[in-house]
């Protein structure tokens, strides 16, 4: 069977909760997990590995160990272990060239705790050519759902809705696999789609009498002339004509648009607070020196409670 999904694991709770979520999107996908855990030969075992175990010893028990937990979830899905030694970055890379998802867990929020400061999970991120989806510690499939009643866990009532997936949409950068990756997501899981779209109408300073304009007039792009109701209106248009044909390609999955003027970085991480995925883009940079997440994205990593997919596009 061919894996449609891998995800990595390293035997921390991260990496565990980014196992399960894996395991939840293959079966809606219908597809089998790869479940890969790469280890480092060291001149000397590294302290916290037994001293009746070596490195490569202590490596298969990880992984068995979490493939164990998946299969117990989720004893209908085909799962394979693969276990590797090699540097962890190109290890994931490689497993990943033939995926149509890479999962891998994130040690938690903040700019200190997010998973972008770690420099394996940013680089990644930000050179895989397949969608990477990111899963905080502490998260179980009962996040995705909204509050069930009376206390019943959602996964213990099937009909549970899902929570909506989140869309971070640029109308000046249009990306189909973006836009395509989000409503797929919602369709399988039966939700709905709310998508949000950030924009800025930065006033241009009146200079004085005496002051010549080049002196006031501001760097870097030129500030938009229009007036605030005009550009939201305008910005609504094109987000809803952008939408139209995804709409009609997925008559099923409800939208909801959402046109404010704010950081766009700021606007998703509100917008994704009770959501059950936010969905970013990346620019594939022309080579591999030019991987980057991006300033938006790379904020959405940081303070996004929700898992967050970051698709690449040209």
């Amino acid at each position: 069977m061919q894996h449609d999904i891998v995800v990595g694991v390293d035997g921390s709770p991260a990496g565990l909760a980014a196992a399960h979520w894996a395991a939840q999107e293959a079966q809606r996908r219908g597809t089998g997990l790869q479940v890969v855990h790469v280890w480092h030969r060291h001149a000397r075992p590294a302290p916290y590995i037994p001293l009746d175990s070596n490195e490569h010893d202590w490596a298969g028990h990880l992984l068995d160990e979490a493939v164990r937990s998946v299969r117990a979830a989720h004893p209908a899905l085909w799962v394979t272990p693969r276990l590797v030694c090699e540097a962890t970055v190109a290890a994931l890379l490689a497993a990943a060239t033939d995926a149509g998802l890479l999962v891998l867990g994130s040690l938690g929020l903040g700019p200190v705790g997010g998973f972008v400061t770690g420099s394996v999970s940013q680089r990644v991120v930000g050179r895989s050519a397949c969608p990477v989806v990111l899963v905080r510690a502490g998260r179980s499939a009962a996040d995705e759902h909204l509050p069930a009643a009376d206390g019943v866990a959602p996964e213990e009532i099937p009909q549970t809705p899902y929570r909506e997936i989140v869309l971070g949409l640029r109308t000046d950068r249009l990306c189909d696999e973006l836009i395509e990756f989000a409503f797929d997501a919602a369709r399988r899981r039966g939700t709905g789609l709310k998508v949000v779209h950030a924009f800025r109408t930065p006033a241009r300073p009146a200079p004085g009498p005496s002051v010549p304009l080049a002196a006031v007039a501001p760097e870097g792009p030129a500030p938009d002339p229009r007036p605030y109701a005009q550009a939201l209106a305008d910005e609504e248009r094109t987000v809803t004509a952008t939408l139209r044909p995804w709409q009609e390609k997925y008559p099923t999955v409800p939208v909801t648009e959402t046109v404010t003027e704010d950081r766009a970085a700021v606007a998703l991480v509100r917008a994704a607070h009770d959501a059950a995925l936010l969905v970013v883009g990346r620019r594939i940079a022309g080579h591999r020196l030019g991987a980057h997440t991006g300033p938006v994205t790379h904020a959405a990593l940081h303070h996004a409670g929700c898992p967050v997919a970051v698709v690449p596009h040209d």
